[in-house]
C-alpha cells in the first residue's frame, strides 16, 4: 500500500493541468536582470563614459584632484603622463588614469577660457 501511494504521487497531473510555458518559467529572471541593468549597470556605464570624456579633455592649466587626494594644476601633458604642480615649484608626475575629478578649467587670474 505504501508503494502504491508513491506511484500516484510521481504520476503526471490529470485533467486540465498543463505544463508551464518555458518563457514564463524564466520571466522572473528576465525581469530581475532588467532591474539590475537599469538600476546598476547602465548608470555605472554612463558615469565611466563621462569620466573618460573628462580625462580626454584635460589641458594645461586645469586644476584637478588625483585619486590619492592631491590637488594640483596641470603644467605639462606628455601622452598619458601629466605633470601636476601641487605646491610652489613642486611638480609631481601622474598617470592620466589617476585623475579622479576636474576642479577648475582656468588658471588663477584668468578672465576667460583658454
Amino acid at each position: 500500500m505504501f508503494l502504491e501511494s508513491i506511484a500516484f504521487a510521481m504520476a503526471q497531473p490529470q485533467g486540465g493541468a498543463h505544463a508551464q510555458n518555458p518563457i514564463m518559467a524564466f520571466l522572473p529572471l528576465i525581469i530581475l536582470f532588467a532591474i539590475f541593468y537599469f538600476l546598476l549597470i547602465r548608470p555605472q556605464q554612463k558615469k565611466a563614459k563621462e569620466h573618460r570624456q573628462m580625462l580626454d579633455s584635460l589641458r594645461k592649466g586645469d586644476l584637478v584632484i588625483t585619486s590619492g587626494g592631491l590637488y594640483g594644476r596641470i603644467v605639462d601633458i606628455d601622452g598619458d603622463e601629466l605633470s601636476l604642480e601641487v605646491a610652489n615649484k613642486v611638480v609631481v608626475r601622474v598617470n592620466r588614469n589617476f585623475i579622479s575629478a576636474l576642479v577648475s578649467n582656468r588658471k588663477r587670474g584668468e578672465k576667460g577660457s583658454e
